[in-house]
């Protein structure tokens, strides 16, 4: 086996995709599941199902591009967080994507083909991200509900806490008028959101906010009351962070608002602690869901902030 960095380019990126692909793919991946029989109907399998969609549903319009560009994105922030192993007869089998941001490391992608699996080739992958992130006080994973990941982690002395999920189409009539203005964001607002950041998870996202902005709409507010960002595209909320209960509300119901008519909405990764957003859910008419876990290490459950599945 050859353990070697994540390059800057289409090959690697391609090659990342090609092992998620395989390994959340199949039944026994690391970060999938079982099911019955034919694999659809039980909520299981829905929940399954939604674990792969985070890496595997390249088929939609625009979806490979971004995936390709996010593991990029990593690869080149963080070159010691970002690595593949190759064994020397099967080529790649295993890839893993984590980041450092001011103190905060996140483990956004471990992936291991199936027939390689078993072979603590994932463990190997864990030990050189863990590394990475050695200096850091805090620590984040999304994970999905799969007994080898979850009990991984603990044992990597992260708190596991369940998560939620937010689904279905909102109904624009049920939702309640804003109570403040509500901004379309750019580049502009780095510094804000960095600071919002900085008081809601412990670090700034810095170049992440570069990248996210290339693929989603940017919702900010500012004003007396506090600040706040959000970032949704195509009723898939990204990420939110905001400065207050208030703020955040106002945020994710501008976020649902403005999902075209019909189309599925996604909020992802919420804990007990960010009841305001199933409230918000609730009033729109979503569907409340398990999503996992959001495993914390020297963190507080995420309260005022939603992390982004791929860049936390």
């Amino acid at each position: 086996m050859i353990l070697r960095p994540v390059r800057d380019d289409e090959e690697d990126a391609d090659v990342v995709r090609a092992i998620a692909t395989a390994a959340f793919g199949a039944p026994r991946s690391l970060y999938g599941g079982t099911g019955g029989a034919d694999g659809t109907g039980s909520p299981e399998a829905e929940g399954r199902r939604a674990d792969e969609d985070r890496f595997a549903d390249g088929e939609r319009p625009g979806q490979a591009a971004r995936r390709r560009g996010r593991i990029r994105h990593l690869a080149r922030t963080d070159p010691g967080g970002c690595w593949l192993i190759e064994d020397e007869t099967a080529g790649p089998v295993g890839a893993v994507l984590s980041s450092r941001r001011e103190g905060t490391w996140g483990l956004s992608l471990l992936a291991v083909t199936p027939d390689a699996q078993g072979k603590e080739v994932g463990k190997a992958l864990l030990a050189r991200a863990l590394v990475h992130g050695r200096a850091c006080l805090r620590g984040i994973v999304c994970a999905p509900r799969h007994p080898v990941a979850v009990r991984t982690l603990r044992r990597a002395g992260f708190t596991l806490h369940p998560a939620m999920r937010l689904t279905g189409v909102a109904d624009p009539a049920r939702l309640p008028a804003l109570d403040g203005a509500v901004h379309e964001g750019t580049e502009r607002h780095r510094d804000l959101m960095d600071s919002v950041d900085r008081r809601t998870r412990g670090g700034a996202h810095g170049a992440d906010h570069e990248e996210l902005l290339r693929h989603h709409t940017l919702f900010v507010v500012d004003d007396l009351a506090g600040s706040g960002y959000c970032y949704a595209r195509a009723g898939r909320v990204e990420a939110l962070a905001a400065t207050s209960r208030r703020l955040a509300g106002r945020l994710l119901t501008a976020a649902l608002a403005a999902t075209p008519a019909g189309e599925q909405v996604t909020v992802n990764h919420l804990t007990a602690s960010a009841e305001w957003a199933v409230d918000v859910g609730i009033t729109a008419g979503l569907q409340i869901g398990n999503d996992g876990f959001v495993c914390l290490r020297g963190m507080r459950p995420p309260e005022l902030w939603l992390p982004s599945t791929s860049l936390l």
